[in-house]
């Protein structure tokens, strides 16, 4: 009978260790990781220079690297916001930011930054810190716009499809920011649509497969289907027809200019910029949040 023989194979089954064990150092090289994450991910480079800036003053006022940063940090930095009289929402981007770029860590470097530094990741951002869901935007405080209200916003935005300088943008914008109101839809769940995710023969209107829906604190995303009313299944036909094809090809539904998914600050950031050009006044103004709300 041969004799049976061990054989040792090379593999990266072993984690193995950072090339560098100074902690500064390292975490650099952790969020050029997590940057270049996003640029695969197809953010627009507008939204990941802007993203890059949170994350760096949010790691500068911490004081120290991320793996060693505890809850009372979190509350020193988003108290000293507060004391500065920064808004909610500034407050809220720090915690979501850092909070993203932690869960970046324990996904992708964990065993690196335990071997190296003798750290178990474990999140500083827990229930007495994290921002709460409505913050500023709680309907005690803003109430969702009237339907009058959002159709007169609706008609402004058809009328600069004609006049801007830019036809696809202009008109990505109308049919997102409808599909937001008609749909319900969180700003984020918008932006990670895709063509096939339109099915217009299910139903009578059609509808919407949102495959990315917001889950229950830690749960994953919950798929759900939401049905294409008050004439939405017409809005997306023109939209898939007219504007789509302005854009790079990709599976993307509302691609920015390159093809590649927006980010969920950019689609906030757009509705911003549009309702200043309309030029209400302020009390007038509203959220993607609020808007879905309505």
């Amino acid at each position: 009978m041969a004799e049976a023989r061990l054989q040792v194979i090379a593999g990266g089954a072993v984690p193995q260790g950072p090339l560098t064990t100074d902690p500064w150092q390292f975490q650099t090289m952790c969020v050029d990781a997590f940057v270049a994450s996003w640029r695969a991910r197809g953010f627009s480079p507008v939204t990941i220079d802007n993203d890059i800036g949170l994350l760096e003053r949010t790691l500068t006022a911490l004081g120290r690297p991320a793996w060693e940063v505890t809850p009372e940090d979190i509350d020193r930095v988003v108290g000293d916001l507060a004391v500065k009289g920064r808004a909610t929402s500034t407050r809220r981007e720090y915690v979501q930011i850092f909070k993203g770029f932690h869960r970046f860590l324990q996904a992708r470097k964990a065993a690196e930054i335990e071997a190296a530094f003798g750290v178990r990741l474990v999140c500083p951002v827990d229930e007495f810190n994290a921002s709460r869901h409505v913050g500023d935007n709680s309907p005690a405080l803003l109430p969702p716009p009237t339907p009058e209200r959002v159709n007169e916003f609706f008609f402004f935005m058809k009328q600069r499809i004609a006049t801007a300088r830019k036809y696809g943008p202009a008109a990505r914008d109308y049919a997102m920011f409808r599909t937001l109101y008609h749909a319900g839809l969180r700003s984020e769940e918008v932006s990670l649509l895709e063509k096939p995710d339109l099915h217009f023969t299910r139903g009578p209107f059609g509808k919407l497969h949102v495959r990315f829906g917001k889950g229950a604190h830690t749960s994953g995303p919950r798929p759900r289907w939401v049905p294409m009313l008050d004439g939405l299944d017409l809005v997306l036909r023109w939209f898939l027809k007219e504007v789509r094809p302005k854009f790079p090809d990709s599976a993307v539904l509302f691609a920015d200019e390159s093809g590649g998914s927006l980010h969920r600050g950019t689609v906030r950031n757009r509705l911003r910029y549009l309702m200043e050009l309309e030029g209400r006044p302020a009390s007038e103004r509203f959220s993607p949040h609020a808007l879905r709300r309505a």
